[in-house]
């Protein structure tokens, strides 16, 4: 079963969307992501594996560009909106390249959902032959540009 939790308000958003991800364990899970606007970027964490694993690149993350939006002393950045999932993989193997969340060609949306897309098969059929490429084999992916 997955998990998701966002949050908008006045204070950085990361550390309080990892504290509920953290309340969601025990739901299980293969893989986590997050993502958090800052400074009108959208920036996005996601890995395979237990949360602990995502905490761990965050922290990376954070020690390798301390002067970065992207980076401070929580990991990805002091926005105040964001959102966080935890996937159960039922569309698409447990990867880092399925973990949530997906984003919009253009970078600007992030995408998590809960459940199945019953009929994401034929959907992605479609625009498969319209020539989107997709970025991962889950069933809420996104296009490639």
């Amino acid at each position: 079963m997955c998990g998701i939790v966002g949050y908008a308000g006045a204070r950085p958003a990361l550390g309080i969307v990892l504290d509920g991800l953290r309340r969601l364990e025990y739901r299980g899970y293969d893989s986590a992501g997050v993502a958090v606007v800052c400074e009108d970027e959208l920036l996005t964490e996601k890995k395979a594996g237990k949360l602990a694993n995502l905490e761990k690149v965050l922290s990376e993350r954070a020690a390798d560009n301390p002067e970065d939006c992207a980076a401070s002393p929580i990991g990805i950045g002091d926005g105040t909106t964001g959102i966080g999932h935890t996937r159960w993989a039922t569309h698409g193997g447990p990867t880092d390249r399925n973990a949530p969340p997906h984003l919009s060609p253009d970078g600007r949306v992030a995408v998590i959902h809960n459940g199945i897309i019953e009929n994401f098969a034929k959907l992605r059929a479609e625009l498969e032959d319209e020539g989107v490429e997709f970025a991962s084999d889950t069933d809420p992916s996104a296009p490639r540009t």
